[in-house]
């Protein structure tokens, strides 16, 4: 074996140089080959989004990924497929190594119930949003004579009268009936016939009725702009807010004369 010398200074000194060269070496060596080695070992993989995707198909496509998954919660989501990826993390498209595992939430199959808030007496958009709120599903809004315009009197599902404090199924449509405003007041429709046009829009509105169609004849015999037919007849019954087509005698607009 190989001696060497340590008579002189220098001889230490270049011992010394070589420990520590070593050392350097050894550092460099962990630090920048080893140690990033293994650090990066399998290559940087981007997250793919798995939402909507069923089980099967998620599973196929982490597994060709060489990613694992742990489903860490269900939840109800109305109008989502059961049994597919509703949420993830990490997050798509972020960048994590081979191996890491991705924590999913998967869409419920079984609605849990929830209790009907109490919106009556209350405007249907107020209502509606508080239903909507809890997980109901609203449809369009049935209106009913009462005077309380836009005010929720009843609530229905599928048809039948339902009570607030019940629970149903989350994602159940609900029906609200609200008033139109007009209840059921009626109306004998007055005798338009012979009225110039603009007085008898004044007694159409000032009687709760609305004007519909207004149809122009070419009747020579009658004052121009005067009424000359009406529907309902004079003395039928209308609810308030109903409409009375009418007919006038001349034009649109008058032609003009050259």
């Amino acid at each position: 074996m190989a001696a060497f010398s340590t008579n002189k200074a220098s001889d230490v000194l270049t011992h010394v140089g070589i420990i520590v060269a070593s050392f350097i070496i050894l550092f460099l060596l962990f630090f920048f080959i080893y140690l990033p080695w293994r650090t990066n070992h399998g290559e940087s993989i981007t997250v793919p989004d798995l939402k909507g995707l069923t089980m099967s198909e998620a599973e196929d496509l982490l597994d060709d990924k060489n990613l694992l998954y742990a489903i860490s919660d269900c939840t109800f989501v109305v109008n989502a497929t059961p049994l597919t990826v509703f949420s993830q993390y990490p997050k798509p498209n972020a960048t994590i190594k081979e191996g890491r595992k991705i924590y999913l939430t998967i869409v419920s199959d079984n609605a849990p119930m929830v209790t009907l808030p109490d919106v009556l007496n209350r405007s249907f958009e107020s209502g509606k949003n508080q239903i909507a709120s809890v997980g109901f599903i609203v449809d369009k809004p049935e209106y009913i004579p009462a005077l309380e315009e836009n005010t929720i009197l009843k609530i229905k599902m599928n048809g039948s009268e339902i009570t607030p404090g019940q629970k149903f199924q989350k994602g159940s449509k609900i029906t609200l009936v609200v008033g139109d405003g007009y209840g059921n007041q009626s109306v004998i429709v007055p005798d338009f016939v012979g009225m110039p046009f603009e007085e008898a829009e004044v007694l159409i509105t000032g009687s709760g009725l609305n004007i519909g169609n207004i149809m122009y004849e070419n009747n020579p015999s009658a004052p121009a702009n005067s009424v000359l037919k009406q529907r309902p007849q004079p003395g039928n019954k209308l609810r308030m807010g109903d409409v009375v087509d009418i007919w006038v005698a001349g034009y649109a607009s008058e032609p003009e004369n050259n």
